[in-house]
């Protein structure tokens, strides 16, 4: 059980790594950016999986260690 708990932490990272910013520039990063925090971006492609690998992947994080 403590060998999946690590492969699925390091996945995890590695996929949260992959994600693009939702800020533009540095001045986003730091202050927030919220001009456009409630617009409607839509993910697709790629985006839409990674999003939704990194959703899975914190949800079974998260049960793992709960059951551990």
């Amino acid at each position: 059980m403590q060998v999946v708990l690590i492969i699925i932490s390091v996945l995890l990272i590695a996929i949260v790594l992959l994600q693009s910013g939702k800020a533009e520039n540095a001045s986003d990063i730091i202050s927030g950016g919220n001009s456009d925090l409630f617009s409607n971006r839509k993910e697709r492609g790629g985006e839409l999986f990674i999003t939704r690998l990194t959703f899975c992947l914190g949800v079974l994080f998260f049960v793992i260690c709960i059951i551990m």
